[in-house]
Formats: structure tokens, C-alpha cells, sequence
């Protein structure tokens, strides 16, 4: 999606909507976790939600979005991406910024439709940073943060909400029992690394260059 999202603000021509557009798409970011879930909140609440307002108003039943397991992971999925997809979006456009103008111009001479002159030359230029944002985000994969799911989660959702960050949070803070939530931690960690050095060797064996 922040690909996506990088190419299309690549070809926007207006300097001035661009920035704003950017703007825009990358304030979320700064928005804090707790401020996320209270705009969620608000919104998807079966009771005095916004969208189920309008639901009801149109005719349906309302939708359980925080209180039932696949509504919440399609929220939770929504609200992740809202916050962070403009963000993302910083890297690929820095990115962008350094291929050749030359390469457009003869592939337009040469006929080259705009999605092709993507495919064929933005695509291929950008390649190395797209491998390494891959295994860094690869990497992450143990690592879900703490904020997003205990703050949108509760107890009907149990379930699908609770990850290992949550987990360490309940046994080490909640119960007080430092030992196994250490160990929880330092396993998680370890997995974190071997996922990373397994995904820059698979890199590098497909020819790429990797981050280590």
C-alpha cells in the first residue's frame, strides 16, 4: 500500500496539492495510539458509533466492529493502516526522487504508456529500497506493538486481540511475574533476529543486496 501510495503521489503534477496531500497523509503518524483508539471508539461503537448511526439510518442492523473477532481484525487492520500508510510512503518517495528523468523521457519517445514507464523503469529503480523496507518488516513480525491492540482489544475479542506484546504486558505488569515475561521477551527477540538473518541470505541469494 505505501508503494502504491508513493507512486501515485509521484505523479501528481501540482506541487502544491502534493504537499498537501502529504501533508495530510503523514499526520496520523503523530497522532498518539491513545487518541487512535478514542477516534475508533467513536466511530465503530455499535451503540453510538458514527458509521452505525448511518448504517441504522439507511436501514441495516448495526455491525459489531469492536466485539466480534473478524469486525475487530478488519478495524484493527484499518486503523493500522490509516496511521502509518503516509508515513510509509516517506522513504519510497525519497526514493523516487533520485531516478534518472532521462530514462522517462526515452521511454517516452519510445511509446512507453505511464504504467509501463512504472513497471519497467520506476519499479526496477526503487527495487533495492522496496528488499530492504521488506526484511526490516520481516523482521518485525514478532514484534506487534503494544499500544494498538491493548488499547482497541477487550475482553469479547480476547481471542484475536491478545499477541505476545500483550501477553508480556498481562504476565510482567499485571501478575508481577518478571521471569517468565523476561523470558517471553527474550525469546521473541531471538526469533526477531534469526527471521532477520533468514531474510537478507534469501536476498541476497536471489541476487539482491541485503541490510547486513
Amino acid at each position: 500500500l505505501t508503494i502504491g501510495l508513493a507512486l501515485l503521489l509521484n505523479e501528481v503534477t501540482n506541487a502544491r496539492f502534493k504537499k498537501l496531500s502529504q501533508s495530510l497523509l503523514y499526520l496520523p503518524h503523530f497522532i498518539s495510539w491513545v487518541v487512535v483508539a478514542g477516534i475508533a471508539m467513536n466511530l465503530f461503537s455499535v451503540t453510538s458509533g458514527t458509521f452505525n448511526h448511518m448504517i441504522k439510518a439507511a436501514g441495516g442492523d448495526p455491525i459489531p466492529f469492536l466485539s466480534s473477532n473478524g469486525w475487530w481484525i478488519f478495524t484493527y487492520v484499518v486503523c493500522n493502516v490509516w496511521k502509518e500508510i503516509g508515513w510509509g510512503t516517506v522513504i519510497y518517495l525519497a526514493a523516487l526522487t533520485g531516478v534518472d528523468e532521462s530514462l522517462y523521457e526515452a521511454a517516452y519517445l519510445d511509446g512507453a504508456s505511464k504504467i509501463k514507464r512504472i513497471i519497467h523503469i520506476t519499479i526496477p529503480m526503487i527495487k533495492p529500497v522496496i528488499i530492504t523496507m521488506l526484511i526490516l518488516s520481516v523482521s518485525k513480525m514478532m514484534s506487534i506493538g503494544l499500544d494498538a491492540p491493548l488499547l482497541l482489544g477487550n475482553t469479547k475479542v480476547m481471542g484475536v486481540s491478545e499477541v505476545i506484546s500483550t501477553y508480556i504486558y498481562r504476565i510482567g505488569i499485571e501478575k508481577a511475574q518478571y521471569s517468565q515475561s523476561t523470558a517471553v521477551g527474550l525469546f521473541q527477540s531471538v526469533v526477531n533476529i534469526i527471521v532477520l538473518l533468514a531474510a537478507d541470505k534469501f536476498a541476497k541469494k536471489i541476487g539482491e543486496e541485503g541490510i547486513i
